[in-house]
């Protein structure tokens, strides 16, 4: 068997220049073919092109796609390829996708008279406006779907690929089925065929996974970054511009030459590939920090979540303790949070703000059981008619403390902190993965944990992490927190840190460098001396070390009964502020922002008076940047401007 690559993609370019049925664009960095849905016998070829001595199609293959995909409407397919016999509206092989699915098609002799055997790979997200990598090995009855070199999807059919499909008379048509309908409207930068072979160890040793390349056609090769003599240099490609609103963005290889616009600190920025470089900006400091709004809460608050909702405004909901009247969601309306909706909850740690696709999701993690002595958790849905969150879930949970939900390859997830299960705090805590087909949470990994308080989901690199602060293991808070990595389908343990009564994790970035900070609650061991004070004690702050792949201190900082960090930047500046909660004597303790200041670290620059202060929230708006800080000793939290110059 040959095995050398058969560039599909390149045969539509004609030698010396592209076809008026292809548009050469450039997105994040990486450029690809747009095809024109107007003209799809323009993007055609006589198969016999590629399969010069042989007219059958090789009964092993791999299939390699590199496609940035648009959002695709419910029940519409579009193809990424076909291949059609000239005298037949049969799809002889074909590869299609769908909102969260892709289906492989052929059609086999064997089953004369029937429709095409489809092989279908669900929980496939493509369309994202990203771009991605696919690789489809065929052998027999086995099919093998890898994205982006995450773990393969595997299919075994009843039906094999046939061994022996004629191509004679048959034409490869690029992004669709020889006619309009289905089209495919993204762009598409590689498409690969590779005889007798899986293409996954050749596709997955690049850097950019998601833009791994085996053949590309020259077009779409990069271009030189400085003309060779003093013309203008014109290409034929359309660069689409694209200014990013809002939070600092990504800025990576695939957001090269994009713009982000922060109208907080009316600024704008270049992304030149892996930092973003200031265009236009007028630089803010931070100056101080003022008392902005007393928010009076239902009760004492355990917890907030700053969220907005698309075309309907920034909101704040409050996990109060208790019941009634419950927790409340406030709405921003005129500089100011104003009450929005009552939501019965029991004692309520925390809130949680997530969408699947366009489903809005507002979860509370209740910590006691309600009226009939039931103990459940539960998930609201935002209703868009009735503008508000209405029940759409309930968990069981047992003393729930935190709800942190995260996307793996594309699937939603949400894990729950179970803190204690009656006077048992060694127990299980869960991970639930959502079901697209019956839309809702289901069991999907347990973990142990030991009087938990916090998860913390980050990302490094094509890695996902998930971060247990645990508190109490019934005798002692001088216990290890865990960090969990995802690997084959499960998370597992890939680092243990001893903390002292860990009430919360926060991982932020600066620069290139990843951190992540721990907030120890108290010191208290039964079989040990009483300390002079359970509650004045470091927190610690670990940095990634690639070297040694692993977090390692970098820095400790006294806390005083601390239960949230929260980072956050004005201008170029990072800062990080701590919730102190008790020295041992009071409630009214201040909480300190801390600034970066390279390599002394954080160090203390503001102290702000708080009582009994549970957590912390930064969030911007059009007029500026703000605290927001709930008391879980009183039933008033705060509003803090940051005033800068």
């Amino acid at each position: 068997t040959d095995l050398r690559p058969l560039d599909i993609l390149a045969e539509v370019v004609p030698a010396g220049g592209l076809a008026p049925a292809l548009r050469v664009f450039e997105a994040q960095g990486v450029r690809g073919f747009q095809l024109a849905a107007s003209q799809p016998r323009a993007l055609a070829f006589p198969a016999s092109r590629l399969f010069v001595h042989c007219h059958r199609f090789p009964e092993e293959f791999s299939i390699i796609v590199t496609l940035r995909a648009l959002g695709v409407p419910a029940k519409r397919n579009e193809y990424i390829f076909t291949l059609m016999a000239e005298e037949s509206p049969r799809v002889l092989v074909g590869l299609r996708y769908a909102t969260n699915k892709l289906h492989f098609v052929f059609w086999s002799r064997e089953r004369a008279g029937s429709w095409q055997t489809r092989v279908t790979f669900p929980n496939v997200s493509l369309s994202d406006n990203q771009w991605h990598t696919l690789v489809l090995a065929v052998s027999g009855q086995s099919f093998s779907l890898t994205v982006d070199c995450s773990d393969p999807k595997d299919v075994v059919t009843e039906t094999p690929f046939p061994a022996s499909l004629s191509v004679k008379r048959a034409s490869f048509y690029l992004g669709n089925r020889r006619r309009r309908k289905g089209a495919f409207t993204g762009l598409l930068r590689q498409l690969v065929l590779l005889p007798g072979a899986d293409a996954t160890p050749r596709i997955c040793t690049a850097l950019n996974l998601k833009v791994a390349t085996l053949s590309v056609p020259a077009a779409l090769q990069d271009v030189p970054a400085k003309p060779a003599s003093n013309e203008v240099l014109k290409y034929p490609y359309g660069h689409d511009t694209k200014v990013t609103l809002g939070s600092r963005p990504p800025c990576t290889k695939q957001q090269k030459a994009q713009f982000w616009f922060n109208a907080s600190r009316r600024g704008l920025y270049l992304c030149n590939g892996s930092a973003w470089v200031s265009m236009l900006e007028v630089k803010q400091r931070l100056d101080y920090v003022e008392e902005y709004q007393n928010l009076v809460t239902n009760s004492e608050t355990m917890g907030v979540e700053v969220f907005t909702i698309p075309k309907v405004g920034l909101f704040a909901a409050t996990a109060n303790r208790y019941t009634p009247p419950g927790s409340a969601v406030y709405k921003w309306t005129d500089g100011k949070f104003v009450p929005y909706q009552n939501i019965r909850t029991y004692q309520a740690q925390s809130w949680k703000y997530f969408t699947i696709g366009k489903k809005i999701f507002l979860a509370v993690a209740n910590f006691e059981q309600n009226d009939r002595g039931q103990e459940f958790s539960v998930i609201y849905k935002w209703s868009r008619r009735k503008e508000k969150f209405v029940t759409y879930q309930r968990i069981t949970t047992h003393s729930a403390r935190d709800w942190e939900a995260f996307v793996i390859e594309g699937e939603a997830f949400l894990a729950v902190v179970n803190h204690r299960q009656g006077n048992n705090h060694n127990i299980d805590s869960v991970i639930y993965r959502w079901n697209p087909r019956t839309g809702l949470f289901e069991t999907n990994q347990t973990i142990p944990t030991s009087g938990a308080y916090d998860w913390e989901f980050f990302t490094i690199g094509p890695y996902s992490f998930l971060a247990v602060a645990n508190t109490f293991n019934g005798t002692s808070t001088k216990i290890y927190s865990h960090i969990y990595i995802w690997l084959s389908g499960s998370f597992q343990l890939f680092q243990s840190i001893l903390t002292f009564g860990a009430a919360d994790w926060e991982v932020f970035h600066i620069g290139d460098r990843v951190f992540l900070a721990v907030a120890n609650s108290h010191s208290y061991d039964s079989g040990m001396p009483a300390p002079s004070n359970f509650y004045a004690i470091n927190s610690s702050i670990y940095e990634l070390n690639i070297t040694a792949q692993m977090f390692v201190k970098f820095q400790d900082v006294l806390t005083y009964s601390a239960l949230d960090w929260e980072f956050f930047s004005v201008g170029d500046d990072s800062f990080l502020v701590v919730a102190n909660s008790f020295d041992g004597f009071t409630f009214a303790v201040n909480s300190i922002i801390y600034r970066w200041q390279g390599y002394e670290g954080f160090v203390a620059a503001h102290h702000l008076p708080t009582v009994g202060c549970r957590d912390w929230e930064a969030f911007h708006t059009a007029e500026g940047s703000y605290l927001l800080y709930s008391s879980a000793k009183e039933p008033l939290s705060k509003v803090l401007k940051l005033k800068t110059t």
